[in-house]
């Protein structure tokens, strides 16, 4: 893994073929020399990434695909994930700030935590939109063992 190592995927922006296209990247990635520690981390910022692909990004539209090149090396793994849905609003990456929880159960929210997680777990995030295409990157360093 000394001079890395790339890979692609590309599925329809469904959510079965989403779920079956996360399992398979996690699977690859793991075959290919992701280290253990950072496993976990991976999938659930790119299970997290991709499912907002397909509820969001192609939310009013007729879904298309997720195309997903990574490269692995030794210290850091780079995913980029691509799709002609909407871009992000106002063309930046969210903050990430969690939902509010509320004081009863009750009102603990069903959702809004997925960029605050993406963003707790990567080290680097960048996003692009150009030519009708959005372009994610996700950086994941390996250098602490943690």
């Amino acid at each position: 893994m000394c001079n890395g190592i790339s890979f692609d995927l590309s599925f329809a922006a469904t959510e079965v073929e989403a779920s079956s296209g996360i399992a398979k990247l996690s699977q690859a990635l793991s075959s290919k020399g992701l280290p253990a520690h950072k496993a976990a981390d991976v999938r659930i910022a790119l299970a997290e990434a991709i499912n907002n692909v397909v509820e969001h990004a192609y939310a009013g539209t007729t879904p298309a695909s997720v195309k997903v090149h990574c490269r692995l090396h030794q210290s850091w793994l780079e995913i980029l994930i691509s799709d002609t849905g909407n871009p992000l609003p106002g063309f930046r990456v969210p903050e990430g700030a969690p939902a509010p929880l509320g004081e009863r159960r009750e009102d603990l929210p069903e959702g809004g935590f997925g960029w605050f997680l993406i963003h707790q777990l990567t080290s680097e995030i960048r996003y692009d939109r150009s030519e009708g295409c959005n372009r994610l990157s996700l950086r994941f360093s390996f250098l602490d063992a943690d």
